[in-house]
């Protein structure tokens, strides 16, 4: 039995007509008489009883009549499912981000302007160092990452969403939390810093170095945390200064100030990065709302 025999049957079952049926299917009565009965044949049932007359759904056709048409629905919605599935309006995504990202207001409006394009899309969002978003690139176990700027293997390409200032954090009694205006790192050069630990795989750690050497000095990093609101929170405790996106100036957080850095190259990115070659549909949709997002 073939799809075709399902739709023939159902459009005689409809009009109740060989020759009208034969017309609305662009094929000539002889040939759609002889496929009714090569599907009566198979069925080993009489669909229609037939006169000179008239032509009528005998009960077994009348019975079939109703499963042919789920049949048919089926098809045309697996069908559709996949066509869907092609345009990227289907499926899951699995997307990889640093906790720093979600903080500029781009990323977030791409994030909702996705699901409401596209509300069959799952997305899977996932927490990550930036090191570990590049690593789950390139194992496959997601599609897009979100990170801040490190060293990339070749299978993998980057766009910079935007870049932003680098800011100081210190706690409140801090003798420079009163001057007016920003300060320029090598002020810290002799401060305890609060920091992510190297293991931790961000790329603002070897920023921080690299800026700290431009400033002449090694900076000293004397108490560790993995998440950037307890680096925050210990810096208020009065355990050290760090340094961190100005997007983090969104938390307030009582004994803190942020302080803009004035050296020159104290600015860091945010990439997407995906892997070079071709990509899902879905993936091509977000990248596009979060270039369009997050540059507004």
């Amino acid at each position: 039995m073939e799809l075709r025999h399902l739709r023939y049957f159902i459009a005689v079952a409809e009009e109740l007509h060989f020759g009208r049926a034969a017309e609305l299917l662009g094929i000539s009565q002889p040939p759609l008489s002889q496929q009714i009965q090569t599907l009566e044949q198979e069925l080993g049932a009489r669909l229609f009883e037939r006169t000179n007359r008239r032509v009528e759904l005998s009960e077994a056709g009348r019975l079939f009549l109703g499963e042919a048409r789920q049949v048919l629905a089926q098809v045309d919605k697996a069908a559709d499912v996949a066509r869907r599935a092609q345009l990227g309006e289907l499926g899951e995504m699995k997307i990889g981000f640093t906790s720093s990202a979600p903080f500029n207001s781009g990323i977030p409006k791409a994030i909702y302007a996705f699901r409401q394009a596209f509300a069959a899309v799952h997305l899977n969002l996932r927490e990550m160092s930036s090191t570990e978003v590049a690593e789950s690139l390139v194992d496959e176990s997601i599609e897009v990452g979100i990170m801040r700027p490190l060293a990339l293997p070749d299978s993998l390409s980057y766009i910079e969403l935007f870049s932003e200032p680098l800011v100081a954090v210190l706690d409140a009694k801090h003798p420079l939390a009163a001057r007016d205006g920003g300060i320029l790192l090598q002020e810290l050069a002799e401060q305890p810093f609060v920091f992510f630990p190297r293991s931790y795989g961000s790329g603002l750690y070897a920023q921080l170095l690299n800026l700290a050497r431009q400033a002449g000095f090694s900076p000293h990093i004397a108490q560790e945390a993995g998440e950037a609101m307890t680096i925050i929170g210990l810096v208020a405790a009065g355990l050290g200064v760090s340094v961190l996106p100005a997007s983090y100036k969104a938390m307030r957080m009582d004994g803190v100030v942020y302080k803009a850095l004035l050296d020159e190259e104290a600015v860091t990115a945010v990439w997407v990065v995906q892997r070079k070659g071709p990509v899902s549909a879905m993936a091509q949709g977000f990248v596009r709302l979060l270039e369009r997002e997050a540059r507004r």
